[in-house]
């Protein structure tokens, strides 16, 4: 007997700039269907709908009130996630989060209860986890190839310009962004360390506002850490380095270093050499264009897809979701070490 596929039904709230790379993922998989779009501006909303052919709404409980809504994507500013988070949980509809989770976290902690409670799942849209070229580092760290980790790394060395916080009502801001070039953009290269590595016991660091001096969070930001094992490590965030250059992961060990720029390998080297490492660099090492350093709107929607049908797999399987609410709050617990780090000038022990 042929089981028929489950279609689930999306429902999107917030009609910004990523919420269109939220609706063409849905569209790209045959397991998804868009139903809704909520917006308080309720023109924006229905600009939204006629585009890609779903419903509008003005009123997040009528729209999660909608017997075809099984998820709600959550792409509204950043300090606005948990009560639409929450209002989900009560109304049984699972919850896929734009990063961070929220800003605050006990404003995390919230949402992560209430849908322990509801019995549905949160995750979190860190669609960079999706990257393809982490495959083979993912395997060679499970495999012991690096030796003893001795650093990881990560540089997000990009540029925003002034009107990026001028012209936007969140940007820049404590209530809505929470935080600058950490919490905003950095944020996934964070999350690939708190996925890739040991957990981080310590952490140091200093944020500053030097080259968007009217915004009220920082644009550059740097830290070290300890990782549990012993392992150290370094962040570089910043949205005031023109022109911007590629996003960088580095892992290095006294067996092996790798390096990730963008999404693509430049080393991958281990003393243990295997004739498959050669078609691994050729597979993933080629170079392209970086998306996002300067441009926010400069990517694709490919990996969003990939993390969307990921999160539709964990339903149909009933399994925990990899990028649940717990695995989320780790980058924002490690970036608010850093906010009171730079502070308090002493290191945080988490």
């Amino acid at each position: 007997m042929i089981h028929k596929q489950k279609v689930y039904g999306f429902a999107i709230l917030g009609t910004g700039m990523i919420s269109k790379f939220h609706a063409r993922a849905i569209r790209d998989i045959a397991e998804a269907r868009l139903i809704a779009v909520c917006s308080r501006e309720k023109m924006r909303a229905l600009a939204f709908a006629a585009e890609f052919a779903c419903e509008a709404y003005d009123n997040l409980d009528a729209m999660l009130a909608h017997p075809g809504v099984d998820i709600l994507v959550i792409a509204t500013p950043s300090g606005l996630h948990m009560e639409a988070a929450v209002s989900a949980a009560r109304a049984g509809k699972h919850v896929l989060c734009e990063k961070p989770l929220d800003v605050e976290l006990d404003r995390v902690d919230a949402m992560i209860k209430a849908h322990r409670d509801a019995g549905t799942q949160l995750g979190c849209t860190f669609q960079i986890r999706y990257t393809p070229a982490l495959t083979p580092i993912r395997e060679a760290l499970h495999e012991g190839r690096f030796g003893t980790v001795t650093y990881a790394g990560a540089y997000v060395p990009w540029w925003r310009t002034n009107a990026y916080y001028v012209d936007s009502a969140w940007h820049g801001t404590q209530k809505l962004d929470g935080g600058g070039a950490l919490m905003n953009q950095s944020i996934h290269m964070i999350d690939l360390l708190c996925d890739l590595l040991p957990p981080v016991e310590s952490v140091a660091g200093h944020i500053a506002s030097i080259g968007h001096p009217g915004i009220e969070t920082e644009d550059t930001a740097t830290a070290s850490l300890r990782f549990k094992g012993g392992a150290l490590g370094i962040i570089y965030g910043s949205t005031a380095s023109w022109p911007g250059q590629a996003k960088r992961l580095e892992i290095a060990g006294t067996h092996g270093t790798v390096i990730l720029e963008d999404a693509h390998l430049a080393v991958f080297e281990f003393h243990d050499k295997r004739s498959g490492d050669i078609s691994i660099l050729q597979r993933y090492g080629n170079g392209g264009s970086a998306h996002g350093v300067c441009d926010p709107s400069a990517m694709t929607h490919a990996l969003h897809a990939a993390c969307f049908k990921d999160f539709i797999e964990a339903l149909n399987q009933g399994r925990t979701f990899s990028i649940s609410g717990e695995s989320a709050r780790r980058p924002v617990e490690i970036i608010h070490a850093i906010y009171e780090c730079s502070r308090s000038g002493r290191s945080i022990t988490l």
